[in-house]
């Protein structure tokens, strides 16, 4: 016996409106996940940190420049917080060697920052990993003011 072909259309127009509404939804987070990363030419942390990202889930493009300066300047990054490398994930500013779970923190939480940094180049660091110990070190959000605070301590 076939189906009543009136209970087959809004079950199969539901279905179709599921599945649009779950690769806009995917889509939305893959986005969200694309990094834009700015790093010096000789710089081979910066290249370990996106190394890190990618194995956390993050697509990464990563671009040599050596405009450091006015990408920090332009991002907002105050220079106490600056780092090697700066980078763009869904619409903040990361600041070198944040861990990837710190990343995806900020953006679940959203926080009315403009982003986060691990100001200088901390040893342990994700991408400053070796064979001296592990400093310990803070994650610091700040906002378009210059407003700081403690977002994660490693």
């Amino acid at each position: 016996m076939l189906p009543d072909t009136a209970t087959l259309f809004p079950r199969n127009l539901l279905s179709g409106l599921v599945c649009a509404a779950t690769l806009t939804f995917n889509a939305a987070l893959a986005a969200e996940e694309d990094v834009l990363m700015h790093k010096d030419p000789n710089c081979g942390c910066c290249g370990q940190w996106a190394e890190h990202l990618r194995a956390n889930g993050f697509s990464v493009k990563e671009i040599a420049t050596r405009e450091m300066d006015s990408i920090k300047r332009d991002a907002g990054v105050p220079p106490a917080l600056a780092s090697c490398h700066t980078a763009r994930v869904g619409g903040y500013v990361v600041e070198g060697h944040v861990p990837a779970d710190d990343i995806r923190r900020l953006l679940a939480e959203r926080p009315s920052a403009i982003g986060i940094s691990a100001p200088g180049m901390p040893l342990g660091s994700p991408g400053m990993e070796g064979a001296y110990p592990a400093e310990s070190y803070q994650v610091i959000s700040f906002d378009a003011e210059g407003k700081t605070q403690v977002f994660a301590e490693h």
